[in-house]
């Protein structure tokens, strides 16, 4: 079987790497941030292959089934997102040579907001983890050969022994060709779904005018754009993976060039890979939304092109899973537990991060096995992430001319984290469950300058006594 020899020459091919890699990866520096030495096609195709995974690949695919051309948006708000983060603050993020953005968060603010931010990175990153490896369920149950649950258990097993291995210095170095492969398989499947259907004409024919609908259209309006832009968009302005990615560039204009270029390549890629997903709706009306894919993989291609597809799914899942999942290895350890055991030295870090890698991979397993969708997944950690923490760290960068103080940013971070953690627990009926992400978001910008002008009102009635 074609399929199944090309993802294990893949998987076998990725484990190699890592053992490779594992002699360079034995510092803190090369662990966690390969050696601060990526260029610009490293740090820009670790950005695309971090970013283009579960989410993109089966959780787009289902959104352009469907809704159509408006899907598009999950990974246009990204591109949207990076381009601010490299107008306003990549430069920044590099220059502060940091491992985690919780030490950069500590330097803004202080220990205790570093410490908050911390639990809910880790809490919230799980579900990022476990997208991934729900999609790669679903794409690699296409091979015919055990369950989804089962791929999802050798999917985990494979990217948790990679991250172990080499960890950053693997993964940055196989993240170009990897952004290579999902770009190339993108559009060859698109090439043939557009064969299948009559291109874009064949397309207008079968589907609903309302498929075609752009910005907006009668199944996603301006409020579900707006919840998109802040909730999703956001993560990529704020958010451990991309920080991770800018901390490895070797300089600060790297950094800021990579983002831009990397933004650049998400919006061809957010177009066909919904085309790929309306194609689906025409050729196989009856599946679920997020089995277009895996359903395109299995029918329209052939075996060889449909492996070699795989292949580049896979890779583009196993990059943003083991990035994800190493972000908050290196965050449980650095920011958690050496607060409370300071003196561990650089070689038990790094086993206490491995040994960190292989408990949350698990946590994330049990989670893809609970929530079973790749988009619910994966909003479930953008909303609770982007209520708590996307406005105290960017209005950060600027504390002294907004006038924001460390209580500030803990009553925002808690607050707001809460108010989407609420919207996202299963089987709670409470008044506007659906949109408490946004008003979360609300809440976390008005705690955090309501409590720091409280506190500098504070702070000026003490120094007139």
């Amino acid at each position: 079987m074609p399929q199944l020899s090309i993802i294990t020459v893949y998987f076998l091919a990725i484990i190699g790497i890592g053992i490779w890699s594992k002699r360079r990866a034995e510092s803190q520096d090369g662990f966690f941030v390969a050696q601060r030495k990526g260029s610009l096609p490293f740090i820009t195709g670790s950005l695309i292959a971090t970013a283009v995974g579960g989410s993109a690949a089966v959780g787009m695919a289902g959104l352009g089934f469907a809704q159509g051309l408006t899907g598009a948006w999950w990974l246009l708000v990204g591109s949207i997102g990076l381009a601010l983060l490299g107008i306003f603050l990549a430069r920044k993020v590099r220059g502060a040579a940091l491992y985690t953005l919780p030490e950069l968060i500590e330097r803004q603010y202080d220990r205790r907001v570093s410490l908050a931010a911390s639990i809910l990175i880790v809490i919230a990153w799980v579900g990022v983890v476990a997208g991934q490896i729900v999609a790669a369920g679903n794409v690699l149950a296409v091979l015919g050969i055990g369950s989804i649950p089962f791929w999802m258990v050798v999917f985990t097993i494979v990217f948790v022994i990679y991250a172990i291995l080499g960890g950053q210095f693997s993964i940055i170095r196989t993240d170009l060709f990897q952004a290579v492969i999902i770009f190339a398989g993108i559009f060859a499947a698109l090439a043939l779904v557009f064969s299948q259907v009559g291109g874009l004409d064949g397309l207008r024919n079968s589907l609903p005018s309302s498929h075609f609908s752009f910005p907006i259209s009668p199944e996603f309006n301006w409020r579900m754009l707006l919840s998109m832009l802040i909730l999703v968009g956001a993560t990529y302005v704020v958010g451990p993976d991309m920080y991770t990615r800018l901390f490895c560039a070797r300089d600060e204009k790297t950094a800021q060039r990579s983002v831009f270029s990397a933004a650049l390549f998400f919006i061809p890629l957010a177009f066909a890979i919904t085309l790929i997903g309306m194609g689906a709706k025409v050729l196989y009306p009856e599946i679920s939304a997020e089995g277009a894919l895996p359903q395109v993989i299995a029918g329209v291609l052939s075996p060889g092109l449909s492996g070699l597809l795989l292949a580049a799914l896979v890779a583009a899942l196993m990059s943003s899973a083991d990035t994800c999942l190493l972000s908050q290895g290196v965050i449980l350890t650095e920011d958690i537990i050496k607060r409370v055991h300071p003196a561990l030295d650089e070689r038990k870090t790094l086993l206490l991060t491995r040994l960190s890698l292989v408990g949350l991979g698990l946590v994330a397993l049990g989670l893809a096995l609970t929530l079973k969708g790749v988009i619910s997944s994966l909003m479930f950690a953008y909303t609770i992430f982007t209520c708590g923490l996307v406005v105290p760290v960017i209005a950060g960068f600027y504390k002294e001319r907004l006038k924001v103080t460390p209580r500030g940013a803990l009553a925002a971070l808690i607050g707001g984290g809460v108010v989407g953690l609420l919207g996202k627990i299963p089987d709670l009926d409470i008044p506007l469950k659906g949109d408490l992400g946004l008003i979360g978001f609300a809440v976390s910008a008005i705690l955090l300058f309501g409590v720091s002008f409280l506190d500098s009102k504070t702070a000026s009635v003490r120094s007139t006594k």
